[in-house]
């Protein structure tokens, strides 16, 4: 976290069969998108579907680096909620 902003590495996976959040695998989480990567439209996907998942709006997710790469940063403004598995992780991070 910076502040009110969750900072998140991901290692993407486009052409999924679903859009899912999936396991941490070292510091990057896993994400599969249903979009293909075609000129960042996975990317643009992936947002989306992170907006609805954190409860923010797509404006409110920034995309630092990786838009045509599928390894990325996403800065989300103020999440109004938090996944399971990041929940998880943030906590086990904070018992540091």
């Amino acid at each position: 976290m910076d502040g009110d902003t969750l900072i998140l590495n991901i290692l993407g996976t486009p052409g999924a069969k679903k859009d899912v959040i999936g396991k941490p695998k070292g510091n990057q989480l896993k994400i599969s998108v249903t979009a293909n990567p075609v000129a960042g439209k996975a990317t643009d996907h992936m947002v989306k579907f992170l907006a609805v998942e954190f409860g923010v709006t797509k404006n409110d997710i920034t995309v630092v680096f990786g838009r045509y790469n599928i390894n990325k940063q996403l800065r989300i403004k103020a999440p109004g909620k938090l996944p399971p598995v990041v929940a998880k992780t943030l906590n086990a991070l904070n018992t540091r």
